[in-house]
C-alpha cells in the first residue's frame, strides 16, 4: 500500500457535482493498493497515521498526532500511486491491484480507521473524482508498507 498523505485546513470530494466527502482540520489520504498487499499493511499504515506527528503543539513543533488534535480524515481511493511511469509516455498500472481485490482492502482500511473513532470521511470507489483542499504547512508525506 502506498498513500500520499496531506495536512490540511479543510477538504472535500465531489463526484459528478455533488460533495460526497468533507473535512475541517485533519489530513487527506490519497490511498494506493498493490497487487500484493493484505490487512496486515493496512494495520500498519492505520497505525502510522493516526499516531503521526505532523501537527504543532504550542512551540510551533511538529509534535500532535491526528488524535491529539482531534482531526478528521478523508481517504480517496487512487490506483494511479502505482502508475509505473519508467518506461515510454504511458504510464503502467501492472502493479496497481485489481478493482476487486483493491476495494476489498480499500472498505477494510477505511473501517479500521473508522473503529478508532476518528471522524472519516471518503469519496466513492471507482468514481471519477474531484479533490479541492487546503493543504496546511504544506505538508506532504508519501508512506509505503
Amino acid at each position: 500500500m502506498k498513500i500520499v498523505l496531506q495536512k490540511v485546513k479543510t477538504a472535500n470530494v465531489k463526484v459528478k457535482n455533488e460533495v460526497v466527502g468533507e473535512i475541517s482540520k485533519g489530513i487527506v489520504i490519497f490511498l494506493g493498493i498493490n497487487n500484493n498487499d493484505t490487512e496486515k499493511e493496512a494495520d500498519w499504515l492505520v497505525n502510522k497515521i493516526i499516531k503521526l506527528r505532523i501537527f504543532e503543539d504550542e512551540n510551533k513543533k511538529m509534535n500532535n498526532s491526528l488524535i491529539d488534535i482531534d482531526g478528521e480524515i478523508l481517504i480517496v481511493s487512487q490506483f494511479t500511486l502505482y502508475g509505473d511511469c519508467r518506461k515510454g509516455l504511458r504510464p503502467s498500472f501492472t502493479e496497481a491491484a485489481s478493482p476487486k481485490k483493491a476495494k476489498i482492502l480499500y472498505d477494510y482500511f477505511v473501517e479500521k480507521i473508522r473503529k478508532t473513532g476518528i471522524k472519516i470521511e471518503t469519496g466513492i470507489f471507482q468514481e471519477h473524482m474531484e479533490v479541492s483542499l487546503i493543504n496546511d504547512g504544506p505538508v506532504t508525506m508519501i508512506i509505503e508498507k
